[in-house]
């Protein structure tokens, strides 16, 4: 999407951090991983005018907070430890 490099750079870091930092602290037990959301339906998004982005979406849909919420209760959990760096995309499929 036009005039994102702000966005993409920032997002680019976190997504390096998750992966860099994952691999120095599995020994250690520890998991680290990000949620990477896209266009989810909150106070922020009611703002703009989201037929519009709705159209670029290839699920058709703006996400909810209890979506995001169930990936984090996920990535929580203690039966998962060998998932270290991952950034799980949350996102109807809009990958920008």
């Amino acid at each position: 999407m036009p005039g994102q490099t702000n966005y993409s750079t920032a997002k680019a870091g976190i997504v390096g951090a998750t992966k860099s930092l994952a691999q120095e602290v599995a020994r250690m037990g520890i998991t680290v991983n990000a949620i990477a959301p896209g266009f989810i339906n909150t106070e922020l998004t009611q703002r703009i005018d989201m037929e519009k982005y709705l159209k670029l979406i290839p699920a058709g849909r703006a996400g909810e907070p209890e979506e995001i919420a169930h990936v984090a209760s996920f990535l929580a959990s203690e039966n998962l430890r060998t998932l270290p760096g991952e950034v799980i995309n949350v996102n109807g499929g809009l990958y920008s």
